[in-house]
């Protein structure tokens, strides 16, 4: 019978403090570390932007590392660095997701200089569940990695079995500092909820219990706000498709620099067009007042073009429903008269 290698971390191809200095060095050495791990690697979005990784592995390796941030609760201190909008909630959650995924095992190699076998995620996020407090064991697939195969975890049956006391399957759909979103299996009836850690009774358990549900809270806010606003997109695209000649909204002067930017990008960097809105962003920031003006009077130009092309739409719309109101009178008149004749009989 063939025997499967355990898996184990490959060689660090910088230092840390290489990977910290150079960002393109970090963004490099991540995308090969994952393409050698054979894990998938994408860029996370949040908030319309993309994650800046590099900036996320510097701020938690200042502060000693995931299991040290977590530990000492220094989640706020990281978050400060990213100035996330009012708009994002869950921000501590987001990040610490990212990061079990993304960066976790990175940071054992070039930051702890970890050799051999991996580390699990929940290893060093300290936010394992103690087996003793369980009410009866559950088995769950880890999919924080995301690798091709799930790991199956499962925990040891609690000695006290009492009449409930059975094992159900599910998996992780969430991990947050007290614990899990799960989803589990009963039979044929599909459960999905949280699985948090069972303090000793205290205030501090009170506390504990309610950032749980507050965090699960927000993340549910979150998912159903992105969700309305699709809808409401696809209802005003829609109604523009409803109708041809509804004017082109206006854009804006950032929509005609970002327009001329992006052609220029795609020729010069053809593979890094997940960078361009970053790359554009900050070369807007570095225009001063008069280059700005440009796009703000070509701005500035289309808002008038569209009130002018409203307005004539509008007029137009007016003109339209007298002329399908008057074409349908005649048509009633019409239906009215062969009744009467059909009624008389002739």
């Amino acid at each position: 019978m063939e025997e499967v290698q355990e898996k184990v971390y490959p060689a660090p191809q910088h230092s840390h403090e290489e990977v910290v200095r150079e960002r393109l060095v970090f963004m490099d050495s991540l995308r090969r570390f994952h393409s050698s791990m054979a894990t998938k690697f994408m860029i996370p979005v949040i908030g319309g932007k993309e994650l800046d990784l590099h900036l996320l592995y510097v701020e938690v390796t200042r502060r000693g590392g995931l299991a040290k941030v977590i530990e000492e609760k220094k989640w706020r201190e990281v978050i400060a660095a990213f100035k996330f909008p009012p708009t994002t909630t869950s921000a501590s959650f987001v990040l610490r997701r990212y990061y079990l995924s993304l960066l976790h095992h990175y940071e054992q190699v070039y930051y702890f200089r970890t050799q051999g076998p991996l580390i699990p995620p929940a290893a060093s996020s300290q936010t394992r569940t103690p087996p003793s407090k369980l009410d009866h064991s559950v088995v769950v697939s880890d999919s924080t990695m995301q690798t091709p195969k799930s790991r199956k975890r499962c925990l040891p049956e609690p000695q006290n079995k009492g009449p409930y006391n059975f094992t159900v399957t599910g998996s992780i759909d969430g991990k947050f500092e007290y614990g899990y979103m799960v989803t589990v299996k009963i039979g044929s009836e599909i459960l999905r909820g949280v699985l948090y850690h069972v303090q000793q009774p205290s205030a501090a358990a009170s506390s504990s219990l309610a950032a749980v549900v507050s965090a699960a809270h927000e993340a549910s806010n979150e998912h159903c706000t992105a969700a309305m606003a699709r809808t409401r997109r696809r209802r005003r695209r829609g109604w523009r498709c409803r109708d041809p000649a509804h004017p082109k909204p206006n854009r804006s002067a950032y929509n005609f620099f970002f327009a001329e930017k992006h052609s220029k990008l795609k020729v010069l960097y053809p593979h890094r067009e997940r960078e361009f809105s970053k790359m554009i962003g900050e070369s807007w920031n570095k225009l001063n007042e008069e280059e700005r003006l440009v796009y703000q009077n070509y701005g500035l130009k289309d808002k008038e073009r569209y009130k002018r092309e409203m307005q004539e739409y509008k007029e137009r719309l007016k003109l339209v429903q007298p002329k399908e109101m008057a074409g349908a009178e005649p048509s009633k008149a019409a239906s009215e008269e062969v009744k009467g004749v059909s009624a008389d009989g002739h």
